[in-house]
């Protein structure tokens, strides 16, 4: 299998570091969707990141549905199975992908559209849910820590991780460390890790 997309998205790392979990054998192509979007779009048409290559040349896309298939190809899961559990857990995962989807527009904002044309209240929106989507984690975390050895780790655990990685890679000003201490040592535990120091978010920024 070959992995298509840069690793400082946090979608491309998410999937890389779970398929490394699972150990599941993969190629990773650090391929830009800006500086190589001819290239990607040799391989997926739609050129969107993450993108998974299978064995048998099918062309996969979104990181939630790679980790369905992953997880089906590893025969185990990374999800708890008791409902509660579950529902605890995709509500991490999805305040987690609530913040990198966040974070990457704004980037996109600043880095892409020209400055006449910026629109601060669509900005303003936009900042107020992604400190909401981390807020929500904050308190979720403060008060159920997650567990942070590779045994242990859970989907959550990983994606919250990457997701407070990126955002503080492009936005730590937007995004202050100090205010979000559980997150800063959930996410510092992740990275510690040589799972995760294995697969570093270090590529230039390319965010989708």
């Amino acid at each position: 299998m070959k992995l298509i997309g840069m690793l400082d998205s946090p979608f491309v790392r998410r999937v890389a570091i779970s398929m490394r979990l699972l150990e599941l054998p993969f190629e990773h192509a650090a391929i830009s969707v800006f500086r190589g979007f001819d290239a990607f779009q040799s391989i997926n048409p739609v050129v969107k990141a993450p993108t998974l290559v299978c064995d048998d040349g099918s062309v996969l896309m979104d990181s939630t549905l790679l980790l369905v298939y992953a997880e089906a190809l590893a025969g185990r899961s990374l999800m708890p199975g008791a409902p509660a559990e579950l529902a605890h857990e995709l509500r991490l995962i999805g305040l987690a992908l609530a913040a990198c989807e966040k974070t990457a527009q704004i980037v996109y904002e600043r880095a892409l559209r020209p400055a006449e044309k910026r629109h601060d209240p669509w900005v303003q929106r936009i900042s107020g849910q992604l400190l909401a989507a981390y807020g929500e984690l904050e308190h979720e975390l403060a008060a159920r820590p997650l567990a942070v050895t590779a045994d242990a780790l859970t989907q959550a655990g990983i994606s919250v991780a990457v997701a407070w990685t990126f955002t503080q890679s492009v936005l730590a000003a937007q995004v202050p460390a100090t205010d979000f201490p559980a997150l800063l040592g959930h996410a510092a535990a992740c990275e510690a890790l040589p799972l995760f120091r294995a697969i570093p978010c270090d590529d230039a920024i390319e965010l989708l």
